[in-house]
């Protein structure tokens, strides 16, 4: 159906879920605080998962950052001991990024304790339509951000 009937109105998708994502955020904030972790400081921890394959490029791209805006970020976790960034042998101009053992356990932590927060909320929810909402969310933000805005992708 192309659109909403009386009886099927609904708020938007955005209108539901940035109010949804800023609470989810603040929830998160005193967690990242613990931890001395910034919110881009942890996209990144999540972004690079356990593959040394990105560039600083293509992390700040995966996580919907500016490049020019997480040098400091990635210079910060370097010098923490949370990341290794290294010339990538195929370009030396590119940086090869890498979580060290340090970087994966305090991603692991903070995740785990987000988590443990996020519990609370979706305990709300009947088991059967927790998984349902999980599985639905998983699958939208896996989406290209082209196909959800319509504009093309890049070429």
């Amino acid at each position: 159906m192309a659109g909403n009937t009386d009886s099927e109105r609904r708020p938007d998708l955005a209108a539901m879920m940035v109010p949804l994502g800023r609470a989810l955020v603040a929830a998160e904030l005193p967690v990242l605080r613990e931890h001395g972790l910034a919110m881009w400081a942890y996209a990144v921890l999540l972004g690079l998962d356990d593959e040394p394959v990105h560039t600083q490029a293509a992390l700040a791209r995966d996580i919907g950052a500016d490049k020019t805006r997480i040098i400091g970020v990635l210079d910060d976790l370097e010098e923490r001991g949370l990341i290794h960034r290294q010339p990538d042998p195929r370009d030396r101009r590119a940086r090869l990024l890498s979580l060290t053992a340090e970087g994966r356990r305090v991603r692991d932590t903070v995740q785990s304790a987000i988590q443990e927060r996020e519990e609370r909320l979706l305990a709300r929810l009947p088991e059967e339509d927790r998984r349902g909402f999980l599985r639905a969310l998983q699958t939208l933000a896996a989406m290209p951000r082209a196909e959800i805005t319509g504009e093309p992708g890049p070429s």
